[in-house]
């Protein structure tokens, strides 16, 4: 098989398709990756909103930490 003046052998062809199929492979995770990213973003500000809401990110009357975790 010729393409744009060279010859490709098996191994070429076997790359070739390779490469291809590795492309269309992104074209369906990436959005899925993305739509995550956009999701963890969203649920962590809303998660700070709510700590920030409720006091949970003041300090402790008194300076010392309740519990064994603080």
């Amino acid at each position: 098989m010729t393409v744009f003046g060279q010859t490709l052998d098996g191994q070429a062809l076997f790359a070739l398709a390779s490469l291809l199929a590795l492309l269309v492979f992104w074209l369906f995770v990436l959005p899925r990756e993305r739509n995550y990213a956009r999701w963890f973003k969203a649920w962590e500000a809303g998660r700070r909103a709510q700590r920030q809401g409720q006091g949970g990110d003041a300090p402790r009357p008194g300076g010392r930490p309740r519990g064994p975790w603080g």
